[in-house]
C-alpha cells in the first residue's frame, strides 16, 4: 500500500473539514435566530411554539382545528392566509393557525385528522417556481418517490384523511401561470386528500388579484361549512394582537425599538448572516443621475457589501429595505388621532400563541408605521368592509358599506383614483379622525412593508465587493385622482442621492423620508439591504453566443452581462457573439449608460453588437421588437447556434410580444409551422436557454 505524504494528509484533511462544515452549516454555524433576538415581541409564546416543526402536534398543542399554509415571496400570499385565518374564525368559529411553509415538515401529513382543514395559499413566482419559503415543501411533494411516516405509495392513497383548500396567486403575462397551486393541487389528489371546493387562482397579471380571491372565497367557505358542519355566525372584530401603551418608558431608552429589525441593530451591532430577515446596513458608495425630467429620474447607485460576508453573482437581485415616506405617517396617524401620542411607547403582544407579531416591540406607534407597516398600498375591497363598523358617523358607515360591497362603485371610488387606507378615510370623513379603528386591527390589516427587489446592474466578476442597481423614479398620475403616487423605495433612493450630494434636508417631492434611520444609525448614506439568488444567469462558457432583449431599466442586467464578457475579453478569454436589443424613448435624453456602450465595444470588437429603437424620435415609435424583426435572420442564425435569449423588462407587453415574435421568426426562417416555432421556443425556456427577468 503507498505511504501518504503529508500534502495527501492536508488535501484529506481539507476535504473532511470541508464536508463537516458543509453538513453543519445552520446547526453549529452560520446560524440565525429569532429575527427579533429576546424583545418582548416574542413574549406571546411563539418562540417556544415554534420550535417544534411537527404541524400535527402544533396544531393539537393549541387547539387548532384548521390549518392556513402560505407560500409568499412579497407579503401578498401571507396577507390572504391571515385574512382567511381570521374569517374562518370570525365567521364559522375555526380556531386557525397561520402557517410559513418553512416552518413545518410534512412526512407526517398522512396522520392529519379527518375533521380538521388544511389551507394552501400559494404564489407562483418567477418561471413558474416556488417562493423561496416553499422550496421544499414543492420539491417533497413533488418528488417521485414521496414517502411518509405511515410507510406506503402514492398508490394507497396515504392522504386520505386530509382535507383541504387551495388559492394560488400567479400573473398571466408568465408561461407557468399559477403552476405552483395547479400542481401541489394535482400532487394532493394524486395522494388521495380531498379538495373542498374548486382551486382558486387570482391574476396579478390582469389586475383582478383581489377580485378573484373575494370571489373565490365565498363558494369555498359554503363547500367547507358543508363538509365540516359548520354554521355561520355574525362576524364580529376579535383582535389578534393586545397594544399596551407603556407611559413609564420613554421611546429613547435603549430597550425600544425604534425601527430596528432585530435586538442585534437594536444594540448596533450588525452580525450575519444578512437575509430577508436580517438586512445588512449597507453604504452607499456612489450615486448618479443618469437623466432627469419633469416626471421621472433615473438613478444610478453603487453600493458597498465589503465586510458583510455578502455575495452576488452577475444576474441576482438585490433588495432594498424602503420606510415609508413622512409624509404619508403623518397621514396615517392624523387619521388614526395619533398624531399627539406618535412617540408613545407600546408593546405588541399576541393574544393567541401561535400568533406572529410581525416586528419586534417595545416600539413606539411613529416607528411601527414608518418602517413596518405597508401603508402605502393600495387598500383593499375586503379591508373597507372590516372598517366600516368603525366609521366616525353613520352617514360615512353607510358609504363604507357600499364600497366595501359594489366591486363596481369600490373601483371607481378606490381603485381608479390610486387611494391608499389613510386616503380613502381622510376624505371620506373630511380630515375628522377615526379615532374608535383599533391599532391592531391596522396591523392586522395591512401586510407588513416588503424589501423591493431590484435587478443587480453590475457584474460580480469586475466588482465583487460593490452592487450596483438603476431604477427609475416615476410617479403615477391618474385624472381625477387627488393624489399622485409616488414609488415608496425609489424615492426614498433618490432622497439618499439628494444627501449625497450635498442636500442638508433631502425632501424629494415633499415627501419627508426618515434617511438617517433609527437612532440616526442609517447616517453616512447608508441603506439597508439583502442579496436574492437568480436564475437569471451567464452561460458558463463565454464563448457561448447571446441575445439580450432590455428596453429602459430592462437593459440594467445586460449592463452586467456586458460589463462582465467586456472583462472576459480583455483578460484574454474567448467570448461570443453579445447582441443586445435596447430601446428607450430619445438617444439625447434617456439612452442609459450611453458613454459605457463604446468602451465595451472596445473590448469586445465585432462580438458586441448593439441594436436600438427610439420611441419618440420619429414620426412612428420604434420599439425593440420591431428591431428584433428587423434582424431576425441574424438573430435566427445564433438561435441554431444554440445562443442563450435573455429578456428583461415588462411582462406584460414587451415580453409576451418578443416571445411570441420568436416564434414567428423561427417558424419563418427554419421553414417549420407557428406550432412547431412556439413548441421550440418553449423547449429553450425548460432548457434554460431562454430566460426572464420581467415584471409587472
Amino acid at each position: 500500500m503507498a505511504q501518504l505524504d503529508t500534502l495527501d494528509i492536508i488535501v484529506l484533511a481539507v476535504l473532511l473539514l470541508g464536508t463537516i462544515a458543509y453538513f453543519t452549516k445552520g446547526t453549529y454555524w452560520a446560524v440565525y435566530g429569532d429575527p427579533y433576538g429576546n424583545s418582548l415581541a416574542n413574549s406571546n409564546g411563539a418562540a417556544k411554539a415554534g420550535k417544534s416543526r411537527n404541524i400535527i402536534e402544533k396544531m393539537e398543542e393549541a387547539d387548532k382545528n384548521c390549518v392556513v399554509f402560505y407560500g409568499s415571496q412579497t407579503g401578498t400570499a401571507e396577507d390572504y392566509a391571515s385574512r382567511l385565518a381570521k374569517e374562518g374564525h370570525s365567521r364559522f368559529g375555526l380556531n386557525t393557525l397561520v402557517a410559513d411553509l418553512e416552518d413545518y415538515d410534512y412526512e407526517n401529513l398522512d396522520k392529519f385528522p379527518d375533521d380538521k382543514l388544511a389551507v394552501f395559499v400559494l404564489a407562483t413566482y418567477g418561471e413558474g417556481e416556488p417562493t423561496d419559503n416553499a422550496v421544499e415543501f414543492y420539491e417533497f411533494f413533488g418528488s417521485e418517490d414521496v414517502s411518509f411516516s405511515e410507510g406506503g405509495s402514492a398508490d394507497d392513497s396515504p392522504l386520505s384523511n386530509l382535507k383541504y383548500v387551495a388559492f394560488g396567486l400567479g400573473n398571466n403575462t408568465y408561461e407557468h401561470y399559477n403552476s405552483m397551486v395547479r400542481n401541489v393541487d394535482k400532487y394532493l389528489t394524486k395522494l388521495g386528500a380531498t379538495r373542498l371546493g374548486a382551486a382558486g387562482e387570482g391574476d396579478d397579471g390582469a389586475g383582478t388579484m383581489e377580485e378573484d380571491f373575494l370571489a373565490w372565497k365565498e363558494p369555498m367557505w359554503t363547500a367547507v361549512s358543508e363538509a365540516l358542519g359548520l354554521e355561520e355566525r355574525e362576524a364580529v372584530y376579535e383582535p389578534v394582537f393586545e397594544i399596551t401603551e407603556k407611559p413609564e418608558m420613554n421611546a429613547e431608552d435603549d430597550t425600544v425599538y425604534l425601527g430596528e429589525p432585530n435586538k442585534n441593530h437594536l444594540e448596533g451591532s450588525q452580525k450575519g448572516p444578512f437575509n430577508a430577515n436580517n438586512p445588512f446596513i449597507a453604504p452607499i458608495a456612489e450615486s448618479t443621475e443618469l437623466f432627469t425630467d419633469k416626471t421621472r429620474n433615473c438613478l444610478h447607485m453603487e453600493i458597498s457589501i465589503a465586510g458583510s460576508n455578502l455575495s452576488y453573482t452577475t444576474g441576482d437581485h438585490i433588495a432594498i429595505w424602503p420606510t415609508n415616506a413622512g409624509k404619508e405617517v403623518d397621514r396615517f396617524l392624523n387619521v388614526l388621532g395619533l398624531s399627539e401620542k406618535r412617540h408613545t411607547v407600546v408593546t405588541v403582544k399576541g393574544l393567541d400563541p401561535t400568533a406572529k407579531v410581525p416586528f419586534p416591540s417595545p416600539t413606539t406607534y411613529d416607528a411601527a408605521v414608518r418602517y413596518h407597516i405597508e401603508i402605502c398600498a393600495p387598500v383593499s375591497r375586503q379591508f373597507v368592509s372590516t372598517l366600516a363598523q368603525f366609521s366616525p358617523s353613520e352617514d360615512i358607515k353607510t358609504e363604507m358599506v357600499k364600497l366595501g360591497s359594489d366591486k363596481d362603485y369600490f373601483h371607481e371610488k378606490v381603485i381608479d383614483r390610486n387611494l391608499n387606507v389613510s386616503q380613502l378615510l381622510e376624505i371620506l370623513s373630511n380630515g375628522k379622525p377615526w379615532t374608535s379603528i383599533p391599532f391592531s386591527l391596522m396591523i392586522e390589516g395591512l401586510v407588513k412593508i416588503q424589501p423591493r427587489y431590484y435587478s443587480i446592474s453590475s457584474s460580480s466578476y469586475v466588482q465583487k465587493d460593490k452592487i450596483a442597481i438603476t431604477a427609475v423614479v416615476e410617479s403615477i398620475e391618474k385624472p381625477g385622482a387627488p393624489h399622485v403616487v409616488k414609488g415608496v423605495t425609489t424615492n426614498y433612493l433618490l432622497a439618499l442621492k439628494q444627501k449625497q450630494h450635498g442636500e442638508p434636508h433631502p425632501d424629494p417631492h415633499g415627501l419627508n423620508y426618515a434617511i438617517v434611520g433609527p437612532r440616526n444609525k442609517y447616517d453616512g448614506i447608508h441603506v439597508p439591504v439583502h442579496v436574492r439568488h437568480s436564475n437569471f444567469k451567464l452561460p458558463s462558457d463565454p464563448s457561448k453566443p447571446i441575445i439580450m432583449v432590455g428596453p429602459g431599466t430592462g437593459v440594467a442586467p445586460f449592463r452586467a452581462f456586458v460589463q462582465e464578457r467586456a472583462a472576459q475579453a480583455k483578460a484574454g478569454q474567448n467570448v461570443g457573439k453579445t447582441v443586445l436589443f435596447f430601446g428607450c424613448r430619445n438617444r439625447n435624453h434617456d439612452f442609459l449608460y450611453v458613454k459605457e456602450w463604446d468602451a465595451y465595444k472596445d473590448a469586445l470588437g465585432d462580438n458586441f453588437i448593439m441594436h436600438t429603437a427610439f420611441s419618440r424620435e420619429g414620426p412612428n415609435k420604434v420599439y425593440v421588437q420591431h428591431k428584433i424583426e428587423e434582424y431576425a435572420e441574424e438573430l435566427n442564425k445564433l438561435l441554431e447556434q444554440k445562443a442563450y435569449f435573455y429578456v428583461c423588462g415588462d411582462a406584460a407587453n414587451m415580453a409576451r410580444e418578443v416571445n411570441s415574435l420568436l416564434a414567428k421568426i423561427i417558424s419563418k426562417h427554419r421553414n417549420v409551422s407557428e406550432t412547431k416555432g412556439e413548441e421550440i421556443v418553449k423547449a429553450m425556456r425548460a432548457s434554460n436557454q431562454y430566460q426572464e427577468d420581467v415584471w409587472s
